[in-house]
């Protein structure tokens, strides 16, 4: 399990309302969550948006390499 999907889930979200309060599309946001994509590499702004959302940090949205 992602770090990304992992906080959505404990702040009970649902991904289309974390893509729809982040501004991160709800493709992009699947993309993460299943390793399609890996955040990592995200832009930072994108990153931030999520953490925002999620309250976290940054950082513990991403994975270790």
């Amino acid at each position: 399990m992602t770090n990304l999907k992992q906080y959505r889930e404990m702040r009970k979200i649902s991904q289309r309302e974390l893509a729809e309060r982040s501004g991160v599309s709800l493709r992009t946001l699947q993309d993460y969550e299943q390793g399609r994509k890996p955040i990592n590499q995200a832009a930072a702004i994108t990153v931030y948006k999520l953490s925002e959302v999620l309250e976290c940090n940054v950082w513990e949205l991403l994975e270790d390499e």
